[in-house]
């Protein structure tokens, strides 16, 4: 269990103070902070040469949650984000309660609906969505475990997770799709 290796309230704290962590993610290892955290989220972009025009990744641990980042999520699309085996990260239009140094420049906003154990308790911990971003850098391939994630990234973090650092089962990156003006799924990565 990741709670004998790692302290979730100590990881929040660090978060809530603005810090950024390296941890494990439903999909690949991610660079992460919290959104409201505009100097951490800047560290974010500066880490990973990220370009200041595209948006960032963020998580959230509930449809609930989800509720308070956009205005609007048809039934249908709540049902499928509940029920999909395989996270994927949806593009939303619209967005609120959001700052504007998380969103792309067109003002849209990139959202998973985690099921990861860990994130969900970790978010929780933290009371808000966090920042999810590819741990490497802007353009280079993503790390498929945490023993490929270089140690440029890892010596700029304030803390870095334990947990699954072990594991090194291979991992993609997740499906990316916008929702159309008909409700369905776009996919720009699959």
């Amino acid at each position: 269990m990741f709670l004998l290796r790692d302290d979730l309230k100590e990881i929040a704290a660090i978060l809530n103070q603005g810090g950024v962590i390296c941890y494990p993610t439903d999909t690949i290892w991610g660079i992460g902070c919290n959104i409201d955290q505009e100097k951490a989220v800047e560290r974010v972009r500066s880490i990973k040469n990220y370009p200041p025009n595209e948006g960032l990744i963020i998580l959230v641990n509930s449809i609930e949650m989800l509720k308070s980042c956009v205005p609007e999520i048809s039934p249908r699309i709540e049902t499928l984000l509940a029920l999909h085996a395989r996270p994927f990260t949806l593009i939303y239009k619209k967005s609120k309660n959001i700052p504007d140094w998380i969103k792309a420049k067109d003002g849209s906003v990139a959202i998973r609906f985690s099921h990861d154990e860990f994130c969900k308790q970790l978010i929780d911990a933290t009371g808000q969505p966090i920042v999810s971003s590819s741990a490497c850098i802007y353009g280079t391939p993503y790390p498929p475990h945490f023993g490929a994630i270089s140690s440029e990234i890892l010596g700029k973090m304030d803390y870095v997770v334990k947990h699954r650092q072990d594991d090194k089962t291979p991992c993609d990156p997740s499906p990316l799709a916008r929702i159309d003006q008909f409700q369905e799924l776009d996919f720009i990565r699959e």
